[in-house]
C-alpha cells in the first residue's frame, strides 16, 4: 500500500476516535444506477478513499449512501462528483441534522 495512503487512513482512523460527534457530520445521498454488490463495493471503495470521511454505509436495497464526515469536509460538490466518477447519477444529497 503506498505510503501516502497509508498516512491518509491512519489520520482517519485517529481523527474518528477522537473527533465528538458534534464535530462530524452526516450526509445522505440517493444513487441511482446502483444494481449490484459490485456498485456497493464501488461506492464504498471511493468514498473511503477520501480523508474527511469517517464512516461509509451503502444500501443497494433503497439506492443510498450515508457518509458521516468532518464537519466541513469533503464538499458536497465533491461527494457528487466522487459518486459521478465512481458511474452513477447522484439524484439527491442532503446533510441530516439531530433536530426534529
Amino acid at each position: 500500500m503506498d505510503n501516502a495512503i497509508t498516512k491518509g487512513l491512519l489520520l482517519v482512523i485517529i481523527l474518528a476516535s477522537i473527533v465528538p460527534s458534534a464535530l462530524a457530520r452526516t450526509v445522505a445521498i440517493d444513487v441511482h444506477g446502483m444494481t449490484c454488490t459490485f456498485c456497493v463495493e464501488n461506492l464504498r471503495h471511493k468514498f473511503s478513499q477520501m480523508p474527511a470521511v469517517l464512516t461509509v454505509k451503502v444500501s443497494l436495497k433503497y439506492k443510498k449512501v450515508h457518509l458521516q464526515t468532518l464537519e466541513d469536509a469533503p464538499s458536497l460538490q465533491a461527494i457528487k462528483q466522487t459518486v459521478l466518477d465512481a458511474g452513477f447519477t447522484p439524484v439527491a444529497i442532503k446533510e441530516l441534522t439531530d433536530e426534529p
